[in-house]
């Protein structure tokens, strides 16, 4: 199926030590989708000094490169992750710039709130 993504990869099962992801790209988020049975996993951002409920459904963006991540031991069920992500490796191979940091203004046009200068645009009634 098409993705935007470069790579994806399963992990099942298994413990991640708290890493950051060497040849990702500082400017893309990368997207855990956690699934598994009943059990009680929990993503470490130790830069944030935060723990996210990785239940079971959860999905997470972070940026794989800046964050360092870890996924610690769980009490009970099977746990597995699909991480999608983008190398900056494959942009450089077929000559694609790396995209600039996301930036809140752009959520917010895409939102349809108004931006300094520009009107917002009115659809049909």
């Amino acid at each position: 199926w098409p993705s935007i993504f470069s790579g994806l990869e399963i992990i099942a099962n298994h413990v991640t030590f708290s890493h950051r992801d060497g040849g990702g790209s500082p400017s893309l988020l990368d997207l855990l989708v956690s699934l598994g049975r009943n059990h009680d996993a929990t993503l470490a951002l130790a830069d944030l000094n935060a723990e996210l409920d990785y239940s079971p459904g959860a999905m997470v963006y972070i940026s794989g490169r800046v964050l360092e991540h870890s996924v610690g031991p769980w009490l009970n069920g099977e746990w597995f992750v699909i991480a999608h992500f983008m190398k900056d490796a494959v942009h450089n191979r077929v000559g694609v710039p790396r995209p600039g940091f996301p930036m809140e203004s752009f959520f917010l046009e895409l939102v349809g709130r108004r931006q300094k200068g520009k009107t917002q645009k009115r659809g049909r009634k």
